[in-house]
């Protein structure tokens, strides 16, 4: 397996500043990043073609934003996007100097073919400064593994307990992983294990139709209200995790 195609990133490029997923995965690191003081540098480690970086540029414009994705298409798309200094290269090889961001976001990215989580988190580690902040996006579960993983080339989906080791291995210190996408699991199972079993089956990232889109996305903001209440979900499509860099 290789970098994402074109075909992959193009829908990418086209739906993450609306589809529901997009919008409820950048809420959540938006909102692990706000204790961050202004000015501060923020790395988004495979930024794909910026839609994070775009809404993290909206909601905090004292910030200091760049970028890093594989593919020098997509690098090109973000930097336009998000109006950040976005360079291509890869996350297992960082090309910034040691300490240089005072946070660093990598979404979806350690789970690809292309990415060596061992690696990338150290270099993750080596260009935080002592007391930055790292936030990850991860898919959960091997067993929820699909045609939309071979699609976008993901090699490894992850365990709650296997975030907490690798973030424990590299030197972080303050992990705290939790799932979410919990409330649409069943949803999530059906469509993947069920409906879109073949091998060629298209990725989920896609246009919906705006009833299902504004469905969808208010039930993920249930849940955030949940979690916030203090429920922590045992399962769930996703795992985010942040963590302290001692």
């Amino acid at each position: 397996m290789g970098a994402v195609e074109d075909t992959e990133y193009a829908l990418m490029d086209a739906v993450e500043d609306r589809m529901w997923w997009y919008r409820a995965m950048h809420a959540r690191v938006l909102a692990a990043l706000a204790p961050l003081p202004s000015g501060a540098r923020v790395l988004d480690a495979g930024c794909g073609t910026g839609g994070f970086l775009a809404k993290l540029r909206t909601a905090r414009p004292d910030m200091r934003l760049f970028g890093l994705d594989y593919a020098p298409g997509a690098a090109g798309r973000a930097a336009g996007k998000a109006g950040a200094q976005v360079v291509a290269g890869s996350v297992n090889v960082l090309p910034f100097r040691d300490a240089a961001f005072d946070a660093l976001t990598s979404l979806d990215v350690l789970c690809h073919a292309a990415a060596e989580p061992g690696a990338a988190l150290a270099e993750f580690r080596r260009v935080l400064r002592p007391g930055a902040r790292l936030v990850l996006n991860l898919p959960a579960h091997d067993w929820l593994r699909s045609a939309h993983d071979v699609r976008v080339h993901n090699a490894r989906r992850y365990e709650r307990r296997d975030v907490f080791a690798m973030l424990g291995a590299l030197g972080f210190a303050q992990a705290e992983v939790r799932h979410w996408n919990s409330l649409l699991l069943p949803l999530m199972v059906t469509q993947r294990k069920l409906l879109a079993r073949r091998d060629g089956a298209a990725s989920d990232v896609a246009e919906y139709p705006p009833w299902l889109d504004r469905s969808l996305h208010a039930v993920t903001r249930v849940e955030s209200v949940l979690a916030r209440a203090g429920l922590r979900f045992p399962a769930g499509g996703s795992l985010l995790a942040t963590a302290i860099r001692a």
